[in-house]
């Protein structure tokens, strides 16, 4: 179910976005969607792979590069965590808020494949609670077909 659910992700976030980038950062159990990570602006969102109905923590993140390059780009954002699961028990969909800065560093020899590595603090909504989180994983850019 859960592999479904991704595959569907990923093929809808394709469709939308054309150059679409798919992350895997292994040691948090997150994938990430985006759209075309070379432009100044883009959108990522994340899913938390590690339980199927226990939690669907999702962020939102628009994100900004602050350096484009062939070979890496540097960038930030603001993200927004939430949770339609925990409207069933009518607790509040938000759980909390991120600010993100990574670096994405092409593998050589292989397009279109890159390293992430990213720090994102974490606080919950009401700031009483937070953490500091860090990512390393890979991602692939698909090419638009031309």
């Amino acid at each position: 179910m859960k592999h479904a659910l991704t595959v569907l992700l990923i093929g809808l976030s394709m469709s939308a976005f054309g150059q679409a980038s798919v992350a895997y950062y292994p040691f948090n159990n997150v994938i990430s969607v985006s759209t075309n990570p070379n432009r100044a602006f883009w959108l990522d969102t994340r899913l938390q792979t590690n339980t199927t109905f226990g939690s669907l923590a999702t962020t939102l993140c628009p994100l900004v590069n602050v350096s484009r390059k062939t070979q890496y780009n540097v960038y930030t954002g603001l993200g927004v965590r939430f949770n339609a699961l925990n409207s069933i028990d009518n607790r509040d969909i938000l759980e909390g808020y991120s600010l993100h800065v990574g670096v994405r560093v092409q593998v050589p020899f292989v397009p279109g494949l890159r390293a992430a590595v990213e720090l994102a603090p974490y606080s919950r909504k009401d700031f009483k609670i937070g953490a500091f989180q860090s990512l390393l994983g890979l991602t692939y850019q698909f090419k638009k077909k031309e």
